[in-house]
């Protein structure tokens, strides 16, 4: 366990790496399809864009797709799953993370969060940092937990949907494809897809 590939020299990327070195990963390289202007990000090297790391994949030991847009990074994470790329979640040390709990390929789990018993997360997600998600919650693929956020017990958040800084969603609800939960927000209804809610009650912008 010795090398990691990063797709996104972002800010979250250098997240991502810290949290790679932490597990273990001595040899951190970043891709991105802003190079070859852009060759660095802190200390780390940019080696080459996403259709170098695609052709180099197998040699990694791990590759994480960090890019923050959903639609974005859910793709792109199928596409290094088909070029047989090692694809599996990442934890940081300080998360706790139920042994009941399953994650998918591509999840990345950040500092101090907690997932709990029987939750279920799909592919390509992002629980951020300082987040928690209570037991038998159902995460599907390409969701952005955001940091701070809390998932009470029983939920489901269909794909795609971001859950915003912060928030709250009570127990047994259900978010819908794609929906945006504003910063802060308090869902306790049901919420649709594609549909903003914001504010305590949560409400919808539309």
């Amino acid at each position: 366990m010795t090398k990691c590939a990063i797709l996104g020299a972002s800010g979250h990327g250098k997240v991502i790496a810290e949290i790679a070195e932490l597990n273990g990963y001595r040899e951190i390289h970043f891709f991105d399809d802003r190079w070859p202007a852009l060759k660095n990000v802190e200390h780390w090297s940019v080696l080459g864009d996403s259709d170098a790391l695609l052709k180099h994949a197998r040699s990694y030991d791990l590759v994480v797709v960090a890019i923050g847009n959903n639609h974005i990074r859910l793709p792109k994470i199928k596409e290094f799953e088909q070029a047989e790329a090692v694809l599996k979640p990442l934890i940081h040390p300080s998360a706790s993370v139920s042994g009941y709990a399953q994650l998918g390929l591509g999840t990345v789990v950040m500092a101090n969060s907690v997932v709990n018993p029987f939750v279920t997360i799909g592919v390509g997600c992002i629980i951020n940092t300082s987040s928690s998600i209570d037991h038998d919650c159902i995460i599907s693929d390409g969701v952005h937990i955001s940091p701070g956020a809390h998932i009470a017990g029983g939920v489901t958040i269909s794909e795609y949907s971001w859950i915003g800084i912060g928030s709250q969603v009570k127990q047994l609800v259900t978010i819908g494809k794609d929906a945006t939960i504003g910063a802060g927000a308090t869902v306790i209804h049901d919420v649709a897809d594609d549909a903003t809610v914001v504010g305590t009650p949560a409400r919808s912008l539309s």
